[in-house]
């Protein structure tokens, strides 16, 4: 008797409570293909951009592991080509799910996000290799249904590593690999007033914060090895799955069109540079700033802020 009353207090107190399961639910996830110009430096140069949303990269989709997803892709009426939606998140039929649609046409399906991580999205048509460097790209999160089954983030960011080509319509420069920068969310040295006194955003946190890093190589040629200069990767998660943890790494190699969550811990105030370490790539843009700083931005890194426009 002692031990069931013992017991029903500890339940009630939520002393058990080690591993909160989220309820799965429905999501309802509508994207627009859409033909735009987008700036891609700091200077506000711009290229006829293919998009979702009229964005570079997309918007991010966030859901947690289990949920029923219901896409709907929706091609704007004004666009010139078909284009599709290739989830990797998702288990699907290659030739009826993700099909290309024609302008005008609107594109349905579901799928269910059974594993937990981070995940890249991308259009999918012919050729894919254009498509995706034209900016057709972006990230979905699945968070792992257990609350506790990572170390909570004190702030959060997404980075989608791409090469930028000069002559978006030139097929055979992207099979030939010939881009003209590396760039991090579409952008040339975005985040980095240290070699473009013209950027005007940075990532920030407070010294002793765990700062999880979203990470997605769109490509669609280069590997990434991703490295945080005057840091160490706390933890690295490939693929973003709680199981796949790896402890205190310098860098860690990335591969075109896949993904991984790395944790970062400053212990001092001060600067941190995110960068692909292969230096060609990192001295044509593939820069990110960190600060750590004791009068960190209360709203970065959080919310609706996890990818600095």
């Amino acid at each position: 008797m002692k031990y069931k009353q013992l017991l029903r207090g500890m339940l009630a107190s939520g002393f058990l409570l080690m591993g909160i399961q989220a309820e799965a639910k429905t999501v309802q996830v509508t994207l627009h293909a859409v033909e735009t110009d987008v700036a891609y430096d700091n200077k506000g140069s711009t290229y006829r951009a293919w998009t979702f949303d009229g964005k570079v990269p997309g918007p991010v989709v966030r859901v947690t592991e289990g949920d029923t997803v219901e896409f709907t892709l929706i091609n704007d009426k004004n666009s010139k080509n078909s284009h599709s939606m290739d989830f990797h998140a998702a288990r699907l039929d290659v030739v009826e799910d993700f099909e290309s649609i024609k302008p005008g046409e609107t594109k349905k399906y579901t799928f269910t996000a059974d594993n937990p991580g981070v995940f890249f999205y991308h259009c999918g048509s012919d050729p894919m290799i254009q498509h995706i460097a034209r900016g057709m790209y972006g990230v979905i999160i699945v968070d792992p249904k257990d609350a506790n089954a990572l170390p909570k983030a004190d702030r959060e960011y997404v980075l989608i590593q791409a090469e930028h080509y000069e002559n978006p319509d030139d097929k055979t420069a992207m099979m030939q690999n010939k881009w003209s920068n590396v760039v991090f969310n579409g952008g040339v040295f975005k985040y980095d007033p240290v070699h473009d006194s013209e950027a005007t955003s940075w990532l920030q946190a407070k010294p002793g914060e765990r700062v999880r890093i979203y990470f997605v190589n769109a490509g669609p040629n280069e590997l990434s090895s991703l490295h945080p200069i005057a840091g160490i990767w706390d933890r690295v998660y490939p693929s973003g799955n709680p199981k796949n943890i790896q402890y205190a790494l310098q860098s860690y190699l990335i591969g075109a069109g896949d993904a991984a969550t790395l944790d970062l811990i400053s212990p001092v105030e001060g600067a941190n540079a995110i960068v692909d370490h292969s230096m060609r790539h990192a001295h044509s843009g593939a820069i990110a700033v960190i600060m750590f700083t004791n009068d960190a931005d209360p709203e970065a890194g959080r919310g609706e802020n996890i990818l600095i426009r």
